[in-house]
């Protein structure tokens, strides 16, 4: 088995919401690798991040990403500090890899101060967001095999531009599906 689609972005780029969307154009199921890890450890991601520490929450990430490469043949949605990991962007490697991209403005507008992300929670929100995209946004399009900004369009004019750089989803089996006109 294998994602359809691999969707990673920064924080507030709508990983979630577009790869729902996404998985439910496609017929094919949805997976979030925060929740994956939220339901391994049984606690939210901002109390791992307090208790445990971001190196022990970063354990967790790369070993949930690495099972749902392995078991999720849907849409996949990575934590936006995921593709941090050398071993998950090798990993991505021949999978479609979606990124999509937020602007600094439209991430802050969207995060807020969300004690959900306990990266952003701090003084200067505006500051570490864009620490943030720097350091990441080489990493985003390293791993990209389609780059769609969200700053403007809505999710469903996201899933719309996917739709049409996305290879047809086939069924999981050896079995090519059969020709019904066009595909996506």
């Amino acid at each position: 088995m294998s994602p359809v689609a691999v969707v990673v972005g920064p924080p507030g780029a709508g990983k979630t919401t577009v790869g729902e969307a996404l998985a439910a154009a496609l017929g094919v199921g949805f997976r979030d690798t925060d929740a994956d890890i939220v339901a391994a450890a049984g606690k939210p991601i901002s109390d791992i991040f307090t208790e445990d520490g971001e190196p022990a929450f970063r354990v967790l990430e790369a070993e949930a990403v690495g099972t749902a490469l392995v078991e999720h043949d849907g849409v996949l949605a990575l934590g936006g500090g995921a593709i941090m990991n050398a071993d998950t962007r090798a990993s991505l490697s021949g999978h479609t890899v979606v990124f999509l991209n937020v602007g600094l403005g439209e991430g802050v507008r969207r995060t807020g101060l969300s004690t959900a992300r306990p990266l952003l929670a701090g003084v200067n929100p505006r500051s570490t967001f864009k620490q943030l995209l720097d350091a990441r946004l080489p990493l985003y399009r390293e791993v990209a095999t389609v780059e769609v900004d969200t700053d403007t369009a809505a999710p469903e004019e996201i899933v719309a531009r996917l739709l049409d750089h996305l290879p047809a989803s086939e069924p999981s089996g050896s079995e090519p599906p059969e020709s019904e006109g066009e595909q996506r």
